[in-house]
């Protein structure tokens, strides 16, 4: 048996060239610093440069032969504009995950400069992770679904901001009812007055906005109809899959009972509400994108075509591809 040690190439990605650099971007709203990995070993900065496509076109040339240059920054709200930038020039570029970005410990300083210049040389090394970048339609996509969510988020805002005047001034209905049902809004529009007319403009403005966000939702949901009919069909073969998961439709909305969630999902849901809710909590550990985000926050209407996964092909002989929406195995339980 050969015990002789590995050694391990500089970068996983392919072989190292000798005339190869690797440029560590951080890239900010404004500005974007900019380090290189020469091939001789030595790491330095190249400066900092506005955040505009004609100082980045000049970087390149500068720069030398874009076959010869290999780029990375981190992702983050600048999202993928300069990757588009880069790859429209012909230069190999790579978004990477900046949690997986090797930290020494007591390395406390952190500035721009600093940045660039680990990313260029863990970049050399191999050390980093690359992200899958979304296409236009994908990213156009989960603009929609992000709007749709805000708009959810506000409508719960908006609807606690009534409930709770109602609460204040005693306002309850005659009947027990569901909260937020047609009949809930009725009795809320026709039966509750105040003598103040300060307190009855604040209930008309409480219920417009309640109204208004309604509406919202509504225009939202029929665009994403609309747009996941529209999309790529890999991007729809994924939608698709994810509905085959039981409970999930094209707008998921989970039950908010831990009993019930655990049941949608496949797990066992008897026993006591503890027991149930942390075997929901040790699921989110193997799961990724809507599925965990459901499993988190069940009572949180979620999007399948949220999908953080690539669209990739779908292997119908395997059991778990309508579940995960590409040919990547899920995690084995531990």
């Amino acid at each position: 048996m050969n015990w002789s040690p590995h050694i391990a190439e500089p970068h996983a990605k392919e072989p190292v060239m000798s005339n190869v650099r690797f440029i560590g971007l951080d890239v900010h709203a404004e500005t974007i610093a900019v380090a290189a990995a020469e091939p001789a070993g030595e790491v330095r900065s190249l400066g900092v440069i506005p955040n505009r496509i004609e100082s980045i076109r000049k970087l390149v040339k500068k720069l030398g032969p874009v076959k010869h240059l290999r780029v990375c920054y981190e992702a983050g709200p600048t999202g993928y504009v300069v990757y588009w930038q880069l790859t429209g020039l012909g230069v190999t570029c790579e978004v990477v995950a900046p949690t997986l970005v090797p930290v020494k410990a007591g390395d406390r300083v952190k500035t721009d400069r600093r940045d660039a210049l680990k990313l260029a040389r863990s970049y050399r090394a191999g050390d980093l992770t690359p992200v899958w970048v979304p296409d236009a339609a994908h990213e156009a996509l989960r603009d929609l679904v992000r709007a749709r969510e805000a708009a959810k988020k506000d409508q719960l805002r908006a609807r606690h901001r009534l409930g709770k005047f109602l609460l204040r001034h005693g306002r309850r209905p005659p009947t027990t009812m569901k909260a937020w049902t047609q009949a809930h809004v009725a009795w809320v529009k026709s039966a509750v007055h105040f003598e103040q007319a300060a307190q009855e403009a604040t209930l008309l403005d409480y219920i417009h906005e309640v109204d208004h966000v309604a509406a919202r939702i509504g225009r939202l949901e029929a665009a994403i109809d609309t747009a996941v009919q529209t999309a790529p069909a890999r991007l729809r073969a994924v939608i698709d899959a994810w509905q085959a998961l039981r409970g999930i439709a094209l707008v998921s909305r989970p039950s908010p009972s831990p009993r019930k969630s655990a049941s949608s999902h496949g797990l066992p849901s008897h026993g006591s509400s503890w027991d149930i809710a942390a075997q929901l909590r040790a699921s989110t550990r193997a799961a990724s994108g809507p599925a965990a985000a459901v499993l988190r926050t069940p009572a949180m209407p979620i999007f399948v075509a949220s999908s953080s996964k690539p669209p990739g092909p779908i292997d119908t002989d395997q059991p778990w591809a309508p579940a995960y929406g590409n040919a990547r195995r899920p995690p084995a339980p531990r």
